[in-house]
């Protein structure tokens, strides 16, 4: 590991524990040319990654990265903690992996994102819907939104109304 202060390879481990609820294990180094200290952290790698078919029928390598990035934008300005959206892409990482062994298409990544983000934030909900479900047009647009005031929210605490 290098460190990221001065790029030098030798270091030693000060400290190590389990994180993540022990998916991973979070290292303190100390560099012994400059003397500094950093953390590492060491993941199991998947031997299978999990393939996204796309609308168009491509097919790219399933990325956690664009699944929060996605959130992020749907939450925007929204009092959503950042802990409460990467518990939501664990989750359906983990639904992933396990219900899916190679490949899943994308829509059924949005679905489930969807149900998720339903639960937390109707509002959010509402602008991820309209990127995911594409719509035509303000009547389905209406509907949706219809959709979400007449669901029950029971389990979405502090949220606002949407209308």
């Amino acid at each position: 590991m290098r460190c990221p202060y001065c790029s030098s390879k030798d270091n030693k481990v000060i400290d190590s524990r389990a994180a993540d609820g022990g998916d991973s294990i979070r290292r303190r180094r100390e560099c012994l040319k400059c003397t500094r200290r950093f953390t590492t952290r060491e993941h199991v790698e998947q031997r299978v990654r999990l393939v996204v078919i796309k609308k168009d029928g491509t097919r790219v390598p399933f990325d956690r990265q664009k699944i929060l990035v996605g959130l992020e934008r749907a939450c925007y300005k929204r009092p959503i903690p950042t802990d409460s959206l990467q518990k939501i892409v664990d989750l359906v990482e983990e639904e992933l992996y396990r219900k899916y062994e190679r490949e899943v298409e994308a829509i059924v990544i949005g679905k489930t994102l969807a149900e998720h983000l339903k639960q937390l934030d109707q509002i959010a909900y509402v602008r991820f819907a309209s990127v995911y479900k594409q719509f035509r047009d303000l009547d389905d647009f209406l509907a949706e939104v219809k959709e979400v005031l007449n669901t029950d929210t029971k389990d979405a605490t502090n949220q606002g109304r949407l209308f």
